[in-house]
């Protein structure tokens, strides 16, 4: 039995929460919290595999009770996050801290939104209760719990910076597609790269439309490189990285023998939007041998068959580990399909990448 505690100052958040999560015969929801402080004593009480943790709260924010959490009992931490520029960056901020993912807050009365809303929740809470949660290195002391608007930080070790090579590249498009706990994972990835990265990324990260822009600005703020949100016409460069916008897919196609970034709604019955197979499939058919597909951590299977035409066509394909994923389902996909080249731990994929350039 998976046991859950869920922290929320909404009493129609802690009901709809509990009652989507024990429809699941697997999960328990063994205590449930009004604000960070509450939450804590709760935590310490059940000791649960997985906590939910809204944001803002009274007497403790989610933040501050999410510092604690990963300081002194580290676990997985869900997040329940407003679709909003403003919940986007406290949950971006939540996830370096250690939260594992996020759930949107806004619970719509259509049924078939709260039913996708109550599946992905089940699953996610299964998925990494299921993985060893490894959390994140502090570089100093928290706070004590008294001190509730602290601001201490559980923050990893700076990345070893990856060295340019000599030469000119034989791949100079990289595609990545990324699911849950993709956020910290593609920010490990993109700030050990060099100013001087010789090559287009195009990320396909499943966020909502909200998100995109506050994610890419912030990678952009502590990577070398150049990061945005991918808008239609953007300029095929090296050392430019772009997110596809949530909601929407990013393409590259070839036209009139240029290379074009195209940011389209279709096929708009993808189950995922971004589509990490729509953007590997149009990197392999537009560039073939000059592309470099990676699936990083992520639930399902999405980017399995993008690869597989990315790799028919000439590419080559890196996965990341089963040990360094927040969940095992995307690389596992690749992986167990046989199309992964090379298989690394998330530490080691900026210098694979890199490599991989070359190869």
């Amino acid at each position: 039995m998976i046991t859950v505690v869920v922290v929320d100052d909404s009493a129609f958040m802690r009901k709809a929460l509990s009652s989507m999560l024990e429809k699941d015969p697997e999960i328990k929801v063994v205590a449930t919290a009004r604000d960070g402080q509450e939450g804590l004593e709760m935590i310490r009480k059940h000791n649960p595999d997985v906590v939910t943790l809204d944001i803002e709260m009274p007497r403790m924010d989610g933040l501050t009770a999410l510092r604690h959490i990963m300081m002194e009992m580290p676990r997985p931490v869900l997040m329940v996050s407003s679709l909003t520029v403003e919940g986007a960056e406290a949950t971006l901020k939540a996830m370096e801290l250690g939260a594992v993912d996020f759930i949107p807050k806004q619970l719509s009365k259509v049924s078939l939104d709260i039913v996708k809303i109550e599946e992905d929740l089940q699953e996610k809470v299964k998925h990494i209760s299921r993985r060893r949660f490894i959390p994140p290195r502090p570089s100093r002391p928290v706070r004590p719990v008294a001190a509730v608007n602290g601001t201490a930080a559980a923050t990893a070790a700076a990345p070893k910076p990856v060295v340019a090579r000599n030469g000119r590249p034989t791949r100079d498009i990289v595609a990545i597609g990324v699911s849950t706990g993709g956020p910290p994972a593609v920010q490990k990835v993109l700030s050990q790269l060099p100013a001087d990265f010789p090559a287009t990324i195009l990320i396909a990260q499943h966020m909502p439309a909200a998100f995109t822009g506050p994610f890419a600005k912030r990678l952009d703020g502590v990577c070398k490189i150049t990061v945005k949100e991918a808008e239609t016409g953007d300029k095929i460069a090296p050392g430019m990285a772009y997110v596809a916008p949530g909601g929407k897919h990013i393409r590259l196609d070839l036209r009139g023998g240029r290379m074009e970034l195209v940011v389209t709604p279709e096929p708009a019955d993808a189950l995922y939007k971004p589509s990490a197979n729509v953007l590997m499939e149009s990197v392999g058919n537009s560039v073939g041998r000059k592309a470099l597909g990676v699936i990083l951590t992520g639930m399902g299977s999405d980017g399995a068959e993008g690869m597989r035409v990315l790799k028919q066509k000439g590419g080559r394909s890196i996965a990341q580990s089963d040990a360094s994923c927040v969940v095992y389902g995307m690389p596992k996909a690749v992986v167990d399909a046989g199309l992964a080249d090379e298989i690394h731990d998330i530490d080691d994929i900026a210098e694979a990448i890199m490599a991989g350039l070359y190869k």
